[in-house]
């Protein structure tokens, strides 16, 4: 069983709903998280981000994610998947309007993400800049994506950084670790190719079914080695 009191161990997420069961007699188990926090930011991947959020849209474990765009990221993803401005941006990254995700502005600092009080189980940047894994790094929490950043690691909770950025330098590898020794998992935006994929579509949705089985949302369809 992983560790309550210890950070570095196998998060047990959703600490509060499992202490109450718990408390009923319930064994202590590691549960999937409910509700989640994704951002994305201003370095290239946005296909990677689309298959993320469809795939957290398609799990019926997740019951509610709160989704965080930078100035930046809404760029990038007019450039690589053909968005049109903000308004109704999750209409068209995924092709449907949501049942579960719901947009926050990256300049709203008071919203509920930005608090330790709100019940988010985890944090993914997917694609995270190097910039955006700067501020994180150093506790520079001027704008909303940056303040969840903060919030999820000083509640101990997972934080994944998707890195897109090469080469890298001395000061994008001291950030990583800085990032890291306060709790982050460094999880580089690196396809997979022993699983033979036949399209980029197919690289973006087994490198979100990673992401997600490190969280405690394994996919049923996802890739498995068997040697």
């Amino acid at each position: 069983m992983a560790c309550l009191t210890c950070p570095r161990a196998v998060p047990i997420l959703n600490v509060s709903r499992q202490l109450a069961a718990f408390a009923e007699g319930a064994p202590l188990l590691i549960l999937p998280p409910e509700n989640l926090t994704i951002a994305t930011t201003g370095a290239s991947g946005s296909l990677f981000l689309k298959h993320f959020l469809l795939t957290v849209e398609r799990d019926n474990r997740v019951k509610t994610v709160n989704f965080i765009a930078s100035d930046s990221g809404l760029r990038v993803m007019a450039e690589e998947l053909g968005i049109e401005g903000r308004s109704d941006l999750l209409r068209q990254i995924i092709g449907a309007p949501s049942t579960k995700i719901q947009q926050q502005s990256n300049a709203d600092i008071g919203a509920n993400v930005a608090s330790g009080s709100y019940p988010s189980d985890a944090m993914v940047v997917i694609p995270c800049s190097v910039g955006t894994l700067a501020r994180i790094a150093n506790g520079i929490a001027s704008h909303l994506i940056e303040r969840a950043a903060d919030v999820t690691l000083k509640e101990r909770r997972p934080l994944v950084l998707c890195v897109r950025e090469t080469p890298l330098n001395k000061v994008h590898i001291r950030n990583m670790s800085l990032a890291a020794d306060a709790g982050a998992t460094i999880f580089p935006l690196i396809p997979t190719f022993y699983n033979h994929p036949s399209s980029p579509d197919a690289m973006a949705q087994e490198f979100a079914n990673r992401v997600l089985a490190h969280i405690g949302l394994p996919q049923p369809n996802a890739f498995r080695w068997k040697g």
